[in-house]
């Protein structure tokens, strides 16, 4: 069966195609009675308006686009949630794109946001697409990064002092006495994770001590490279192995803690462990794990904010605007602390 159109409906109504369309957008006035015979019309024919081809028309859509790393990373959930706290009061639906952390996919979201004409886009990068980006801004796609500051200053961005996060984890570790940290993260083609191995190397270069810091790269930033990490840092000589693990997030730092416990290591007795942005599933943890903690939902309703303000200027900026939220330690029973509520 066909499905009805504007047309179908104006027949049905016996009114003008135009008059439709003022029913349906309220632009113009009509009588009553001229509205019931188009309502009625709608409902006989289950006529569904296509919203998205409107827009179009009209040359750009209002949904915006949200590209995040790993859309099962919880932190990534939370920061859309933000984002969509401040969109969806303003009819402006998010578009929900996952790379996972895959320079392929990040492309292919990148065409399908262009050919979808998206109002703005929110992303946090994986690889090099300035260039891109910017081609999406030319086209009237404002672009703000989240998770990301932008060195270049092409771009608003939110972001979260990731090496000062990394500095407060290591610090955190040496200053229970702990002297063999490993640092296990994700590509290091991914800022954060270079930021928050610096942050870690900041902290054991400053103290003067005997303290090391190993530095391990994972292909996945998730729990089962999170197992994989510990595994190859349990598999090193007695001496050599780290006595405090700081994951470079907290589904990496669940993974280890599952490896540790399979292995019969205790935590944090013979290995302390602390991972990165503080999600649900921390401190619901068989050993509640000490965290570093990001806003995020504060990080999304801010780079929605930054996007908004550029969609609707009537120019685009000359200057870009960046939100620096600051990173909190959070102390669990994962590092023998007092455990944090």
């Amino acid at each position: 069966m066909a499905t009805a159109n504007v047309r179908d409906v104006a027949a049905l109504a016996n009114v003008s195609v135009g008059t439709v369309s003022n029913v349906l957008n309220h632009s113009k006035p009509v009588s009553p009675d001229t509205e019931r015979r188009v309502l009625d019309a709608i409902d006989k024919l289950g006529f569904v308006r296509n919203d998205a081809a409107r827009q179009l028309r009209m040359g750009r859509s209002r949904t915006v686009g949200f590209m995040v790393l790993d859309v099962a990373n919880p932190f990534f959930t939370d920061v859309a949630r933000g984002a969509e706290d401040t969109l969806a009061p303003l009819g402006r639906p998010l578009l929900l794109g996952n790379s996972g952390d895959a320079r392929g996919r990040e492309l292919a979201y990148l065409d399908l946001f262009e050919e979808q004409r998206v109002a703005g886009l929110l992303i946090t990068p994986v690889g090099q697409v300035h260039s891109r980006l910017i081609r999406l801004r030319e086209r009237g796609s404002p672009v703000v990064l989240v998770d990301r500051h932008d060195n270049g200053r092409s771009f608003s961005s939110v972001s979260v002092d990731d090496r000062r996060g990394g500095e407060l984890a290591a610090a955190h570790l040496l200053d229970l006495g702990r002297t063999r940290v490993a640092f296990l993260g994700g590509p290091a083609s991914i800022l954060q994770v270079e930021q928050r191995a610096r942050g870690a190397a900041d902290a054991v270069r400053t103290r003067a001590g005997r303290a090391t810091l190993r530095v391990l790269e994972q292909e996945t930033m998730n729990a089962e490279g999170g197992r994989a990490g510990a595994e190859r840092l349990l598999a090193l000589p007695a001496a050599e192995r780290p006595d405090a693990i700081f994951a470079a997030n907290d589904l990496m730092a669940l993974g280890v803690l599952q490896a540790l416990t399979f292995a019969g290591v205790r935590v944090p007795d013979d290995i302390a462990l602390i991972g990165y942005d503080d999600i649900f599933y921390a401190a619901t943890a068989a050993v509640p794990l000490s965290s570093v903690r990001q806003p995020a939902r504060e990080m999304g309703r801010a780079a929605a904010d930054l996007l908004l303000h550029e969609i609707d200027a009537p120019t685009p900026p000359t200057e870009y605007r960046h939100v620096t939220f600051s990173p909190e330690l959070v102390v669990r029973d994962s590092t023998a602390g007092r455990p944090t509520p």
